[in-house]
C-alpha cells in the first residue's frame, strides 16, 4: 500500500484552482453528446409470465474532444442513482461533467432495481429507503449527531442540511428505493457492469460506498478490462459491520456484513476458497490509533487475492465521513492479501471537512481533480 501524502505539483495546483473556483469546467458543463442504453438484463419465468430483470440503465457522456483512451464507469452508492454524478446538491456540474471536461468519455449507471432500471418487488424482493434522520446523521449534518469521532469535522455540505433548505429538499428528492438484500444487489450490479465492460471494452471503474463491494467483484471477474479501479469510501470495513453509538465509546455492536472479507459473494483467493467458512478472521487486540475501530483481518496464513493484485487500485477517504474510523481496515486487508494499492486520505493533501457524499458537497470538483490526476499519473 502507498498512502498519498503528496501529489505532483500540477495536481496540487489543479486542486487549489478548483477549490477556489478557478477552473472554467468546474463552473460550467462542458460540451458533451449524450446517449443511453440498457445492459445486463436476463429473463425469468414468474407466475404472471416471463419478464426481464437485472437490466441496468447506462447514460453516456461523450466530450467534444476525447483525450483519454479509456472511459470511466461511475457506479453510485446505496439509496442513490446515476443522478449522484450529474449535479451537486447546490446545482453545480457533477463528477460526470468534471471527468468529461478533462476528456474522458463517461458512463453513468443506475444500478439494477434503481432509478431508471427495472424494479419489481415481486421479483427483486423487499425494498428500503432513506429517512430524513438517516440522511442528516450520515451525510448532511453528521456534526450535529456526533455518532463517530470525526463527524464534528464536517463543514462542506451546502446550506443547512435540514428539511426546508432548498439544497436538502432537492437532494432528498433524488433518493430512490433500494433492494433491501445487499447480497442480491451485489450480484445484479456486478453482473450488469461486467456485461457493460464486455460491450464497451477496457475502462476505468469508479465506485462509491455500497458499490465498493461490487467493484472488487467486477475487477476480479474482468481484470484485463478494468484498467483501474477507484474505490471511493468502499463498503466496509472487511468482514464485520461497524455501528456508531456516539460518545464516549462511539463504536457499538458488530455483525457479519461481508462473509468473503471484502464482499458478500465469492472472490478469487489463493489457496482457493469455495465457501466463506474456509476463511478465518481475527480482530486486532488494539486499534491502530485513537478514534479508529479495531480491524478484522484474516488469521495467518492469509489467503491471497491474486487477481485483484493485477489491477491498479486507488482508495479515497474523506476527513469527516463515517468511513474515516475504518477505511484503514480495508487498506490493511488488501495489503495482507497481497494487493498493492494507493490510498488518498483527502485531509493529508489539504482537502478538509467532507463527509461521505463528497461528490455533492461544496468542494466536489477539487476531489474529482485529485482522482483525475491520479489516473494521469498512471498513464490513463
Amino acid at each position: 500500500m502507498r498512502i498519498f501524502k503528496n501529489v505532483t505539483i500540477s495536481a496540487v495546483l489543479a486542486v487549489v484552482s478548483l477549490a477556489l473556483g478557478g477552473s472554467a469546467h468546474a463552473a460550467a458543463r462542458p460540451v458533451v453528446t449524450q446517449d443511453w442504453f440498457y445492459v445486463g438484463g436476463h429473463y425469468i419465468d414468474t407466475p404472471g409470465g416471463r419478464v426481464m430483470t437485472g437490466s441496468m440503465y447506462t447514460q453516456v457522456f461523450t466530450p467534444a474532444h476525447v483525450t483519454h483512451r479509456y472511459p470511466i464507469i461511475l457506479i453510485h452508492g446505496g439509496g442513490g442513482t446515476g443522478a449522484t454524478y450529474e449535479k451537486t446538491a447546490d446545482g453545480r456540474p457533477g463528477w460526470a461533467y468534471d471527468y468529461a471536461g478533462r476528456g474522458f468519455r463517461v458512463y453513468v449507471v443506475d444500478q439494477p432495481g434503481r432509478g431508471r432500471s427495472i424494479l419489481d418487488v415481486a421479483v427483486d424482493g423487499p425494498v428500503m429507503r432513506d429517512t430524513v434522520k438517516s440522511l442528516e446523521q450520515r451525510l448532511t449534518i453528521p456534526e450535529t449527531f456526533d455518532l463517530w469521532p470525526q463527524a464534528k469535522l464536517h463543514t462542506q455540505w451546502p446550506g443547512t442540511g435540514k428539511p426546508g433548505d432548498k439544497y436538502f429538499d432537492a437532494f432528498i428528492a433524488t433518493r430512490a428505493m433500494t433492494i433491501a438484500d445487499n447480497g442480491k444487489m451485489e450480484e445484479l450490479t456486478s453482473h450488469s457492469v461486467i456485461a457493460l465492460l464486455d460491450r464497451i471494452g477496457p475502462a476505468i471503474v469508479q465506485t462509491h460506498s455500497q458499490a465498493g463491494a461490487y467493484g472488487w467483484r467486477i475487477a476480479d471477474a474482468r481484470p484485463k478490462l478494468v484498467k483501474a479501479l477507484i474505490e471511493v469510501e468502499p463498503s466496509g470495513p472487511p468482514y464485520k459491520e461497524t455501528t456508531f453509538v456516539g460518545p464516549p465509546d462511539y463504536f457499538g455492536p458488530e455483525t457479519v456484513g461481508r462473509a468473503w472479507g471484502l464482499t458478500s459473494g465469492p472472490l478469487t483467493y489463493a489457496p482457493a476458497v469455495s465457501d466463506p467458512a474456509d476463511l478465518s478472521f481475527v480482530q486486532q487486540a488494539t486499534a491502530d490509533g485513537p478514534n479508529l475501530v479495531r480491524c478484522w483481518a484474516q488469521a495467518p496464513p492469509a489467503h491471497q487475492l491474486p487477481v485483484l493484485a493485477t489491477v491498479r487500485i486507488l482508495m479515497v477517504t474523506t476527513e469527516a465521513s463515517y468511513h474515516a474510523p475504518y477505511d484503514h481496515c480495508t487498506s490493511r486487508y488488501l495489503t495482507q492479501a497481497g494487493v498493492k494499492h494507493d490510498w488518498i486520505r483527502l485531509a493529508t493533501i489539504g482537502i478538509h471537512g467532507n463527509a461521505h457524499d463528497m461528490m455533492l458537497e461544496k468542494n466536489s470538483a477539487a476531489i474529482s481533480a485529485v482522482m483525475a490526476n491520479w489516473l494521469v499519473s498512471k498513464g490513463l
